[in-house]
């Protein structure tokens, strides 16, 4: 038979059955709010695939770096002065030679003609001077004589004259005379000014004439020197002593003043000439230190120049090279140039590497920010964020950008 419990012992049943459920709510809770709050996991990168370093403090070196190429000093182009065929090739590129070096040989039939045609005009030119000289002495040497025949005229004249002036004073003469004479003796005097005011206008004239018949006979002259030169110039020398560095043009071309025959350049004479990205050349200035890579050594250097204008995003500098150079240099070389544009002292900086280094390897890297300064070639300057010793990461990470935590295998 059945047994009817207490009321207080089915309420205490109820009672304990509630606590339990709000002991399992409240776990329940605890725990899905605990799994909420938890980070998830860190995921894994092979250290063997990073670049660390260390932050350290020292002097930072500020460069800038760039490709470019070593070229001539002083290059002499060589022009053609007349036109021409071009006959014979004597030199190649990388030929050595000296001023007097022919290079090329050109003909040209019209500037050998009109060389011909200049030395006759100036034959002629010289004839006719000589001709006009002979004629002009010819007339004042008649001039002249004419002049001495007046002149002693006078003379014999003004004896007369005298003569009788002496004879009239004692009254030997008569007055009649006396003034014939006088007349006689003034009329050639006067006479004989003239011819010598005469043979001197004439003699003037003559020394003009002369002048203008020697002018052009300079001018001729002139013109056949010039002529002269342009055949010579058929032989294209060098001009200078050096090494060719191109002959554009072959045998049989034809060519016009002004085309390019040859470039001519002093090897031991070299500077670079460095392409530096627009963005960093505002901190180049004239007389800062330099160095060049050739690939086979370093050469010290100097800026010496700075282009004033951008191309194709970089700005030309050119760079005096102040060392030895190393074998195998040569105009044209291609070479690497870094440039030093300033230094800081203690400054906290990260170096970069250059090779992969297992040094993180077996760890954790967590990100944080950090405010950097002025970058060089191979530092860069931390203002903020990071200690003395601590170890970075210097790979690039963004396919990590949503992680604030890595593990480093």
């Amino acid at each position: 038979m059945d047994v009817a419990r207490p009321q207080s012992v089915v309420r205490n049943k109820k009672i304990k059955r509630v606590v339990y459920l709000l002991l399992f709510l409240a776990a329940a809770s605890a725990v899905t709010l605990g799994l909420s709050r938890m980070s998830p996991a860190a995921p894994s990168v092979d250290g063997g695939t990073l670049w660390p370093d260390t932050v350290k403090r020292g002097e930072i070196v500020w460069q800038v770096r760039g490709t470019g190429t070593l070229v001539p000093e002083e290059v002499r182009w060589i022009p053609a002065t007349t036109d021409g065929i071009i006959e014979e090739v004597r030199a190649d590129p990388g030929d050595t030679v000296s001023a007097k070096t022919v290079i090329l040989v050109l003909s040209s039939p019209d500037v050998r003609q009109r060389a011909i045609d200049a030395e006759l005009q100036l034959r002629g030119a010289e004839a006719d001077l000589a001709n006009l000289r002979a004629s002009l002495q010819s007339q004042i040497l008649n001039q002249q004589v004419a002049q001495a025949g007046i002149e002693s005229d006078y003379k014999r004249a003004k004896l007369e004259y005298d003569a009788n002036l002496q004879l009239a004073k004692d009254g030997l003469t008569s007055d009649l005379i006396l003034q014939r004479s006088q007349v006689t003796a003034q009329e050639l005097a006067a006479r004989n000014e003239m011819e010598k005011k005469k043979v001197a206008v004439n003699q003037q004239m003559a020394d003009a004439q002369v002048a203008a018949s020697q002018a052009r006979v300079d001018q001729y002259r002139g013109t056949w020197e010039l002529r002269l030169k342009q055949v010579d110039e058929l032989n294209v020398r060098a001009g200078a002593a050096g090494v060719v560095q191109q002959v554009p043009v072959q045998a049989g071309q034809r060519v016009n003043p002004g085309t390019i025959l040859a470039k001519v350049a002093e090897p031991g004479r070299l500077k670079a000439e460095v392409q530096i990205a627009e963005t960093q050349v505002k901190d180049i200035a004239i007389g800062q230190l330099a160095s060049i890579d050739t690939r086979n050594g370093i050469i010290p250097g100097q800026v010496t120049r700075i282009d004033p204008a951008a191309v194709n995003g970089t700005v030309k500098v050119d760079v005096q090279l102040n060392g030895e150079y190393p074998k195998g240099v040569r105009p044209d070389l291609s070479v690497d140039g870094t440039i030093e544009t300033g230094r800081a002292d203690s400054t906290v900086g990260m170096f970069k590497c250059l090779s992969p280094d297992p040094m993180c390897r077996n760890g954790e890297a967590v990100r944080v920010h950090v405010k950097l300064g002025r970058s060089s070639v191979n530092t860069i300057e931390v203002k903020e964020g990071l200690q003395v010793g601590d170890k970075v990461i210097l790979s690039d990470m963004s396919a990590w950008d949503a992680y604030d935590r890595l593990r480093i295998n």
